[in-house]
């Protein structure tokens, strides 16, 4: 079956205010089934989690349910997904309990493609212990990050490597397999950042072979909360800084503090939305993990085509310069106007109800990389809801400005 856009469409009361929303990549709009968990969760009986009262049965539930469909999200573990509030926070936690295991003179590796939150921890990690940072660049006309890289800059010494699984600024999907091999061979740990990922194609971590993977449910439809994936056993080896009460058992010894519970039940309902993309597979009794894997195979396709319109009618536009030219990219496209300041650009955009935010998005390395400096550029990222009508918009609008 085709996908249906005008059904994905119909789940989300923000579109009714007119606007064709570009934004996705800084967090998607939210569907209805989301927010009614989150209300429906807030307002039931809940309380902390045990056993003993139907309220603590209740929260207990919650939990282990988010568990099981970020499992089956990312092909993981249910036993290895931690929460925590955000992406940022979990990796700078996450940092400091790694760093416990340098010592002075091993390495870290880097990417300038990065966002910084899969930048800046580690390097601050490093040097409070006295670990050299080692930088992979990437190609500034491209924009693609080859596996040499990175994996050139691997040795004996090297403890972790940080990368990307695609870059939230300019799409670019680094070859995460072979880094991950290269690292594996030295017995470091391959951290990746899979926050822009996660929201445009299906993940398998045991296909990936990496050793953690980060992501954030509002960018995949999903409220404001982050998740960290990994293997039990690994978590294992890792100690935290934690209340001395608190429960030391993997992974709830990464959780500190009690945990948002309507923000856990609205993100195993974003799952099953994502489950839903497919409506043949939603209604054939597959596994939530297979309804996933195909919804995000019709996601895909749509996003492509969409994708393959709005980049043609780009490039066609006088005086426009596209910065997203790796070849295998998320759909998200970074462009900048002749003579015109990329804010400006924006603002002009929004005025015509299309939202296309401008700036570094984080990322302020690869936008320095660039030669884009701390400005950045304007970014046009596609999601579930995006459809034809918001390409033409668009096109329109910016054929208009210039």
């Amino acid at each position: 079956m085709a996908y249906d856009v005008a059904a994905v469409r119909a789940l989300f009361p923000a579109l009714t205010e007119g606007a064709a929303h570009f934004d996705g990549p800084g967090g998607s709009q939210t569907p209805m089934p989301v927010g009614d968990a989150v209300r429906d969760t807030l307002l039931s009986a809940i309380s902390n989690r045990g056993t003993d009262t139907a309220s603590a049965r209740r929260a207990d539930a919650v939990v282990v349910e988010a568990r099981e469909a970020m499992a089956d999200l990312l092909g993981a573990d249910p036993r290895g997904i931690v929460f925590g509030r955000s992406a940022t926070a979990l990796t700078y936690d996450l940092s400091r309990a790694l760093a416990r295991t340098w010592q002075p003179g091993d390495e870290v590796i880097v990417t300038r493609l990065d966002h910084d939150s899969n930048i800046r921890p580690w390097v601050q990690a490093a040097e409070a212990i006295g670990a050299v940072v080692k930088w992979a660049g990437f190609e500034g006309d491209t924009g693609e990050l080859h596996s040499r890289e990175v994996t050139d800059l691997i040795t004996e010494r090297t403890r972790l490597v940080a990368t990307s699984a695609a870059s939230n600024l300019i799409g670019t999907k680094p070859p995460v397999c072979k880094i991950a091999r290269a690292v594996h061979e030295v017995g470091a740990l391959h951290w990746v950042d899979g926050v822009h990922a996660t929201a445009h194609a299906s993940v398998d971590l045991d296909a990936l072979g990496v050793d953690f993977w980060t992501c954030s449910p509002y960018k995949f439809l999903g409220p404001h909360v982050g998740v960290v994936a990994a293997a039990p056993a690994l978590l294992e080896t890792l100690t935290m800084d934690k209340l001395l009460p608190s429960g030391d058992a993997v992974p709830e010894r990464f959780e500190l503090g009690t945990l948002p519970y309507e923000l856990l039940a609205g993100t195993t309902a974003a799952v099953d939305v994502l489950a839903g993309l497919d409506p043949d597979a939603a209604s054939s009794g597959m596994s939530r993990r297979e309804r996933v894997l195909a919804g995000f195979a019709a996601l895909e396709e749509h996003e492509h085509r969409l994708l393959t319109r709005l980049e043609a009618g780009l490039r066609e536009l006088p005086g426009v310069r596209l910065h997203s030219n790796a070849r295998k990219r998320t759909p998200t496209l970074l462009f900048t106007v002749e003579g015109r300041a990329s804010a400006d650009v924006s603002r002009a955009l929004a005025e015509r109800g299309v939202n296309a935010p401008a700036g570094h998005f984080y990322a302020l390395e690869a936008s320095r990389h660039l030669g884009l400096g701390d400005l950045g550029g304007v970014r046009v990222g596609l999601a579930p809801y995006t459809d034809d009508g918001d390409i033409d918009r668009l096109l329109t609008a910016l054929a208009e400005l210039l």
